[in-house]
């Protein structure tokens, strides 16, 4: 973790967020037969992802898992912010209480992969973390 002291703060953050990839949920959209997931991905390096597999847990507003769904987020070009959209089936957006990246099974050939990820959400009263 780097510290950075701002108007007499101390704020943490992660190292992963200052050189890679930032990943954040943005939308969780209703549809006939599940729930839009709309993922912001940013990728402030020079280099370009040709892959990013995100494993994603899902859990309840009581904390119980509910579906697992792995998706193809890449691929992610070097300097550039895009948006990934991808439907889960037979999940109902406001049951969503929590989303976990639980594991990035691949990145483009980088090493540890899931600490090179950042997350946060812009979606009120759901958090997605790892």
């Amino acid at each position: 973790m780097a510290a950075f002291a701002s108007a007499g703060l101390l704020v943490s953050v992660p190292a992963a967020a200052a050189t890679g990839v930032s990943i954040e949920l943005n939308r969780l959209e209703p549809k006939d037969d599940g729930c839009r997931i709309s993922l912001v991905v940013a990728n402030p390096g020079e280099k370009a992802l040709d892959s990013l597999k995100l494993d994603l847990v899902f859990f309840d507003k009581d904390g119980v898992i509910t579906r697992r769904l792995a998706v193809e987020a890449g691929p992610v070009r070097a300097s550039k912010t895009s948006v990934k959209l991808f439907d889960a089936s037979e999940t109902k957006c406001d049951g969503v209480g929590k989303v976990l990246l639980n594991d990035v099974t691949a990145c483009g050939g980088a090493d540890d992969c899931l600490a090179m990820v950042s997350t946060s959400s812009r979606v009120k009263d759901v958090e997605f973390g790892k």
